[in-house]
């Protein structure tokens, strides 16, 4: 036996299905496409992104503006001006703050520098400006940044 003699397994290779010739195979006429219609036409037939007529995903989905960072931390302000309206004992924090009503339990504070401050207090916030802390400390106050538990 030579190697133009070999034949492949039976059954190795299925041959394709000949459309279109003839009702003998059950393919004729129509050839497996229906009756009429835009599928059952040649050409390019329909683009992917086709749904039926169904309004298409390009235009159900609102038009995008601007960028949303999902990891941004909102900070409430509050002013130097202000502190000693929440002060207790010489003292703001976010517990008195929310024990006065101004902010949640869980909010940050910045503290701003808009304001006057005449008395010495301790400021503890989670963020605050440098005129604030300026201001803060020229009255002989002090402040204690808070880091947050991650």
């Amino acid at each position: 036996m030579r190697q133009h003699e070999v034949a492949r397994p039976r059954g190795s290779r299925k041959l394709p299905r000949r459309l279109g010739r003839g009702t003998s195979q059950g393919q004729g006429k129509t050839a497996g496409r229906g009756t009429k219609g835009q599928l059952a036409r040649t050409g390019p037939g329909i683009p992917g992104w086709f749904e039926g007529g169904q309004t298409p995903l390009h235009m159900r989905v609102p038009k995008l503006r601007g960028f949303k960072n999902r990891f941004r931390k909102t900070f409430v302000a509050v002013n130097v001006g202000r502190l000693a309206d929440y002060a207790a004992e010489g003292k703001v924090s976010p517990d008195t703050l929310a024990a006065k009503g101004l902010i949640g339990k869980d909010a940050r504070i910045k503290v701003l520098g808009d304001g006057v401050i005449g008395t010495k207090l301790e400021v503890h916030a989670h963020s605050v400006s440098a005129t604030a802390r300026q201001k803060i400390e020229s009255a002989g106050g002090s402040i204690v940044i808070i880091t947050p538990a991650v």
